[in-house]
């Protein structure tokens, strides 16, 4: 199994005929993901690479019957185009754009919860379960399907570590960018739920960075509601208070939100932390003796 995104998923591009929707929609396809069209306010009617575009997502669902979608759009459109797939009954929303302003996500985030629907970034790189279905712009070629859930606050972080995990023989059976931002939506402790509830993942890897207090959070959800086996890297180790470490929500003041205090209370928890990304898939397979 996978969580999230399967060979069922119907996938929606919103922003398909721009640069970035255009060249990530031939991606997903040719990974295998059943991308079933895209919108482009205007160009409803024409075609892309096979695929029909139109004009609002309202008609793309209606004529597709799709039911997640990936956003590629402007930031200043960005929270519009959440809002817009939430309300024409999308249930899974991963949002890539960048640089929207968070009072916009706020109220977006809270117009797809109103919606019932789950929302992934913005800021972030999107979602894979390995063979099966592909939504973002994560290189399909690192990952293979297997058993560990892998959930992470930066992108390029994911890569290398699930990069470590394949050629040690550990695939994945889903893996989450999360996005960077200050405000996104699903984050660890609802994605940690889904993986421990989830037959076919048998270990989790958590990938975090310093800013906020999430990890912690986290930690602390694990020690109640989490059995199976959880490894954790903290990005930005030696970053100095006050820095801003690439993403938004990357900043520490003082002690609020340092490496040092979430790898305290990760280990407090129980949960083994690697040192570096190679170390990872070795404290997994003293975790997990059968690999």
């Amino acid at each position: 199994m996978s969580i999230l995104i399967d060979k069922s998923t119907r996938l929606l591009v919103q922003g398909i005929t721009g640069r970035d929707g255009h060249f990530h929609a031939v991606k997903m396809k040719e990974y295998g993901t059943h991308v079933v069209g895209g919108t482009s306010p205007g160009k409803g009617g024409s075609t892309i690479d096979g695929l029909p575009v139109f004009n609002t997502m309202y008609e793309a669902v209606e004529k597709t019957q799709a039911n997640a979608s990936i956003i590629f759009v402007p930031a200043s459109h960005a929270a519009d185009a959440i809002m817009e797939a939430a309300d024409a009954g999308i249930k899974l929303i991963i949002c890539i754009s960048e640089g929207i302003p968070t009072l916009d996500v706020v109220k977006a985030y809270r117009f797809t919860q109103l919606k019932g629907a789950m929302l992934i970034g913005p800021n972030c790189p999107g979602l894979i379960s390995p063979e099966k279905s592909l939504a973002g712009i994560l290189p399909g070629n690192v990952f293979k399907k297997g058993n560990v859930g892998v959930i992470s606050r930066s992108g390029t972080l994911t890569y290398e570590i699930v990069y470590h995990l394949t050629v040690n023989g550990m695939g994945q059976s889903t893996a989450i960018g999360m996005g960077g931002d200050p405000v996104v939506g699903l984050y660890f402790r609802e994605l940690l739920e889904m993986f421990q509830n989830d037959e076919d993942t048998e270990a989790i890897v958590m990938i975090g960075e310093i800013g906020g207090n999430a990890e912690e959070l986290a930690a602390e959800y694990i020690k109640k509601h989490v059995t199976k086996p959880v490894v954790a890297f903290i990005a930005g180790q030696s970053a100095p208070p006050g820095k801003q470490m690439g993403h938004a929500g990357a900043i520490i003041s003082g002690s609020s939100g340092s490496a040092e205090g979430k790898i305290a209370a990760l280990t407090a928890a129980g949960i083994r932390v690697a040192k570096e990304p190679a170390e990872v898939p070795v404290l997994l397979k003293e975790s997990l003796p059968n690999k």
